[in-house]
């Protein structure tokens, strides 16, 4: 292959293609000694400024997977600012003073204005019916004026250009309830390009192209919520269950808070949340620990040492009675059927992950068995914990999409019906002897690929504590006996715990009921 025939772009795509090849391979590596041999392996380093990394050794294929976790999520907002979280997920790829602008003093000075006439555009907002309708569309004019403006100035593709063309694959991030995560991967040698940039976009965040990334996420949220049945359903859902605690926050936020969130607002949460000790890295690929931690020391040492942010104090009350929602859309019928449960931590919660296994895990589970296999009344049921998060206490949520000429009373009365039999007749011995099997099968697979172990050792490292506790969790499910998963179905999946939201057709279930 001679490089120096090709143009840039046929170089770049055979580069990210035979890192995708040096990937796949490198996850087909079947690692015979099990988990343990890798727990063995792995290294962590805290820096003195309260970061921490964890690294693993793995010389299969010329490559690497990092992940980096902040331990900062939509739990963490406040009313008329929801959604910021997921804001600063896409403002992190937007560069620094120095990358990704053309000018950064001219490109700062218009920012600036513009953060000005936004304020003033807020404030008349806030006025509602008696705005000064004149006076909003000089803003608005000059608001877009200086928009363009600063585009002349701006290049907030030039972060992800530069890993792009160093041979990076799956360069993305994500927002959830109780965490934000940055992620991708590169060729091995590329380990110092990544700390670099990696810490730059954290000590030096510009929040470049702010108010045209809101529009992006207000788009977003218009797709994946307001113009879906499903996602409107779904933060109904959250309301409904969570009166206090801000497990209720839609992670996308509220388009309101959507449109008035200032630049401001998104740096002072940064400063809040986006400490080293809050923040966890992991390396996992073709390096050399001793260098990975030299580096780490070198670039990320550079982040000032601040106190972590509080937990959330709010604890949602004990509900009190069956809560229950119906939107009408002329569409697939659909329901939800949600529990609130103990957060990750519980003693208790390896025994929700065996009820997940036997009710929603593949064909064999009983929803599958009983709902779709034997009954034939929905097209797809299934159940999982840990929604919309796990760091708190959550719901354990159960769903069906009706099949056609059936209805969601007859799909819950079945549900219910499962759930009935966990709480009186104790799981076979075979059936649970398959839960345990399935878990080790499922570990020891997630190991297999760097990036996703990358993942789950950061995630661990915040959700119990300390990545250890990933490969303790065969113990916990190994410790599940049949009269734990009684006891627990009894506890927690009774009427008064239970929020139910469907989606109904105009005509009411009565109306639809089968008849035979």
């Amino acid at each position: 292959m001679r490089w120096s025939r090709m143009t840039a772009t046929e170089a770049q795509k055979r580069l990210r293609c035979l890192v995708c090849i040096l990937f796949t391979l490198c996850a087909a590596t079947l690692y015979a000694a099990g988990f343990e041999d890798v727990q063995q392996k792995i290294r962590a380093h805290v820096l003195s400024n309260g970061m921490k990394f964890i690294i693993l050794e793995r010389h299969e294929a010329p490559v690497f997977s990092g992940y980096i976790y902040v331990n900062v999520g939509s739990v963490d907002e406040v009313y008329g600012n929801t959604g910021i979280a997921h804001v600063f997920e896409h403002m992190a790829f937007k560069g620094t003073t120095t990358l990704g602008t053309k000018g950064y003093d001219q490109e700062k000075a218009i920012m600036d204005k513009m953060d000005a006439v936004f304020d003033q555009l807020r404030a008349e907002w806030a006025k509602g019916s008696h705005a000064d309708a004149e006076k909003l569309e000089q803003l608005e004019a000059d608001f877009e004026r200086l928009q363009e403006e600063a585009s002349q100035y701006s290049d907030g593709e030039e972060y992800t250009k530069i890993l792009e063309q160093e041979g990076a694959v799956g360069l993305n991030a994500g927002t959830s309830a109780d965490w934000t995560a940055y992620f991708y991967s590169l060729p091995s040698n590329k380990i110092e390009l990544w700390m670099a940039l990696e810490s730059e976009r954290f000590i030096d965040p510009v929040m470049r192209e702010f108010f045209k990334e809101k529009e992006v996420i207000k788009e977003e949220r218009r797709m994946r919520t307001e113009s879906s049945p499903i996602g409107r359903l779904i933060e109904e859902l959250q309301g409904l269950a969570y009166l206090a605690h801000p497990y209720s926050h839609p992670t996308i936020g509220h388009m309101s808070d959507i449109n008035t969130t200032t630049r401001a607002e998104a740096l002072q949460f940064f400063e809040e949340h986006y400490i080293p000790g809050n923040m966890v890295a992991a390396i996992v690929g073709d390096v050399n620990t001793d260098e990975v931690i030299q580096m780490a020391e070198k670039y990320f040492g550079r982040m000032p040492a601040r106190p972590n942010p509080p937990r959330v104090e709010t604890v949602e009350p004990k509900q009190l009675g069956e809560r229950r929602l119906k939107i009408v859309e002329q569409t697939q019928p659909f329901i939800a059927i949600a529990y609130h449960k103990p957060e990750v931590r519980h003693p208790d919660n390896a025994v929700f992950g065996a009820i997940t296994n036997i009710l929603a895990s593949g064909r064999t589970s009983r929803l599958y068995k009983r709902l779709i296999r034997d009954e034939k009344i929905s097209i797809s049921a299934g159940a999982f914990p840990g929604f919309p998060g796990d760091k708190y206490p959550n719901l354990f949520l159960f769903y069906s999409f009706p099949a056609q000429g059936h209805t969601n009373s007859k799909n819950e009365e079945m549900i219910l019906a499962e759930i009935e039999r966990l709480k009186t007749d104790l799981v076979s011995e075979s059936e649970l002897k398959k839960v345990k099997t399935l878990a080790k099968a499922a570990l020891i697979r997630s190991l297999r690929s760097n990036s996703g172990l990358a993942g789950m050792l950061c995630s661990t490292e915040f959700l119990l504590g300390d990545w250890r506790e990933l490969f303790k969790s065969l113990e916990r499910i190994e410790k599940v006996t049949d009269k734990d998963i009684k006891r627990v179905a009894n506890e927690y999946f009774v009427d008064a715990n239970r929020s139910v939201a469907e989606i109904v057709t105009s005509a009411s279930d009565k109306e639809k009921e089968e008849s035979k």
